[in-house]
């Protein structure tokens, strides 16, 4: 068996155009390769692919050229196994108001050929939080329990690789502290995540490996913290003991700026200044340090960087 969970490659989808617009080029010979067992994160701004792709590999769109193999089941050559691979618990809280909770899994479970006495509906009620509510009508439930149904559902067929689109957006800590538990928990079980968010936050504190798509292209695949290694960026904030210049002489590669409180974020590159560099300027400058702590560079840092101003990741 492969190591990977998904294998693309040259993945492409072209949309026609409609009444006299251009096709558009969605998917430009995506490669991409996701480790089982890891929690990966697919990230983007609006209109970069992400959701082509991942429509692509539910089965829900078909693609222009390429290859994609599921759990390595190639979806052209077996397209039912790589489809009965794959879980996805999508962005749009698509729930048949009419199906209590118990029944939406049931009906699920039965859509993908899982025997009455296979089906998992209980051990997944509990698992989501909704034992309570499984005999409730889903137009009953609020916002946050649909969403925790759609986990539900995505899970019946007990699928080897889960995607989650934007499965945070619009709910409370609560819900999204479950639901990261719950994903650990899955995955700690063998079951490899895939994560689009637009809280990068999230994806830095969840994913294994990052990969960056931007105008339908891959920018970036890397684990999570050599991604972010990327950006050659330092930062000293110094608590000063008393008054402290507002503007103090410092060599041309160190850049100050002025917190609130009165905190002092001394911004240097690493590769031109070392720490203590820093720190010898900052006392030659008459600043008396009370405090000093370091600030490392965040995915959204190295995440707007490469996507030249993009403000979202959705």
């Amino acid at each position: 068996m492969s190591q990977f969970a998904i294998e693309i490659e040259g993945l492409s989808k072209t949309y026609e155009g409609r009444k006299g617009e251009p096709a558009k080029e969605a998917l430009k010979g995506v490669d991409l390769k996701v480790p089982r067992g890891s929690i990966f994160g697919l990230l983007g701004p609006n209109g970069a692919g992400k959701s082509t792709l991942i429509n692509i590999l539910a089965g829900l769109v078909r693609k222009s050229d390429g290859n994609v193999r599921i759990w390595g089941f190639d979806q052209d050559v077996n397209p039912r196994q790589s489809r009965a691979a794959i879980g996805v618990m999508p962005q749009e809280l698509n729930l048949d108001p009419f199906f209590t909770a118990r029944a939406a899994l049931d009906v699920q479970a039965g859509l993908y050929g899982v025997p009455k006495r296979e089906r998992q509906t209980e051990e997944i009620l509990r698992l989501i939080g909704l034992t309570d509510k499984a005999d409730a009508y889903s137009r009953t439930l609020s916002g946050g329990m649909r969403r925790r149904l759609l986990l539900g559902k995505a899970l019946v067929h007990g699928p080897h690789v889960l995607v989650l689109d934007e499965p945070t957006a619009g709910v409370d800590i609560e819900l999204r502290q479950m639901l990261w538990t719950n994903v650990r928990k899955l995955n700690e079980q063998g079951m490899t995540i895939i994560l689009t968010t637009h809280y990068l936050e999230e994806a830095e504190e969840m994913c294994d490996e990052i990969a960056i798509i931007h105008q339908g292209e891959k920018i970036a695949h890397e684990p999570t913290g050599e991604l972010i290694g990327r950006l050659d960026a330092k930062t000293l904030v110094i608590q000063p003991e008393g008054a402290a210049p507002t503007d103090p002489a410092l060599p041309p590669e160190v850049r100050c700026e002025q917190r609130p409180g009165g905190a002092l974020a001394f911004s240097y590159r690493r590769s031109q200044t070392s720490a203590e560099e820093v720190l010898d300027a900052v006392r030659a400058a008459g600043i008396r340090i009370q405090d000093v702590a370091s600030e490392d560079p965040k995915l959204e840092d190295i995440f707007l960087a490469l996507t030249a101003g993009s403000h979202k990741a959705a």
